[in-house]
């Protein structure tokens, strides 16, 4: 894993970074794989998996968003019923220019996400393929704005967080990874990686034992949980304070979304280049792709759907939390 992310940092770390360049990084790492595989194993080849780019034009310019899919054994694609895992990069941009030159922090979730794709895309290749589609997503923007934040400056991004969602989150998935730099705040202070509870339709669900037990493993140390709040599952621009974007993904599905953020000791800033610590995006990487491996098998669970359903019942939806009526894009 720390291969992929090295490489795909190179590609990122460069003013003309954009998704068509990463994309044909992708399509490399699986033409080079299907190469040397040689002949599929016996039965039926797995379907090719998909890679494609959009662009997407805001108020504070424009990115690139890149998507892959691979497909698996016994998943939706091929009409089985092995459920769909949402992996995305969450981020503003992964530069700051001409702000800032060089590619900043707030990209670690961009680069743990495509370097999780790369390895996935290179398994599928050479006959190590899941039980259930994956699905990858996130963006690239190497001259994103930048904009104040308590207590240090976030990356802005330079679509709104609606076109993120828009983009990003597919119908398909029935469960979502959502990594993010976490980097700017005194909640929490270990450098490494931070589970959040999961989060299903307004409600904040405890934390999955399994998904903690995936993270302990992946890094060899106790696993750290980040503290979220209500706010911070309320769509932004209500005026109200967020961590940051990372559980941005629960107001635009009804799938349970946990969030990996890749924290610090102190408060570092989005926008800081020079501050992005390769070991903890390989880890990250590491648990998107375990964590597929284990949910397309039915091994780990997200959340106690009989719990929840017995919340909604005694409680009431929560639901009007997703809503984003009278916010405005953020």
């Amino acid at each position: 894993m720390l291969k992929h992310v090295l490489d795909v940092i190179e590609l990122l770390d460069r003013p003309q970074a954009d998704g068509h360049s990463l994309a044909a990084h992708l399509r490399g790492v699986l033409d080079r794989a299907t190469e040397e595989a040689g002949a599929p194993p016996r039965g039926a080849a797995p379907a090719r998996p998909d890679i494609t780019v959009t662009r997407v034009e805001g108020a504070k310019g424009g990115t690139d968003f890149v998507k892959v899919v691979v497909p698996g054994s016994a998943g939706a694609r091929s009409g089985g019923s092995a459920p769909t895992l949402g992996i995305l990069g969450r981020l503003g941009g992964v530069g700051a220019r001409p702000e800032r030159i060089g590619i900043v922090s707030d990209a670690d979730g961009a680069v743990a996400a495509l370097s999780a794709a790369a390895k996935l895309l290179d398994m599928h290749a050479r006959g190590d393929v899941l039980p259930g589609d994956v699905i990858l997503s996130t963006h690239v923007c190497p001259d994103a704005p930048t904009r104040p934040h308590d207590p240090v400056p976030f990356m802005d991004s330079p679509v709104s967080i609606l076109d993120c969602n828009r983009e990003e989150i597919d119908e398909a998935m029935d469960a979502v990874v959502s990594i993010d730099t976490t980097k700017g705040n005194r909640l929490l202070n270990h450098r490494g990686l931070a589970l959040s509870p999961t989060v299903k339709e307004g409600w904040i669900l405890r934390v999955s034992d399994d998904l903690l037990g995936l993270l302990e493993t992946v890094t060899g140390e106790d696993a750290r949980v980040l503290p979220i709040t209500t706010q911070d599952i309320t769509p932004y621009g209500n005026g109200v304070h967020h961590i940051n974007s990372i559980m941005q993904p629960c107001v635009a599905t009804s799938a349970p979304v946990v969030g990996l953020a890749l924290t610090t000791r102190p408060a570092v800033a989005g926008c800081a280049t020079g501050a992005s610590h390769e070991r903890d995006i390989a880890a990250a990487g590491r648990f998107a792709v375990e964590t597929a491996k284990e949910y397309g098998r039915g091994a780990v669970r997200f959340h106690d759907p009989a719990e929840f359903a017995r919340l909604v019942d005694r409680y009431g939806p929560m639901t009007h939390l997703q809503s984003t009526a009278g916010a405005t894009d953020e």
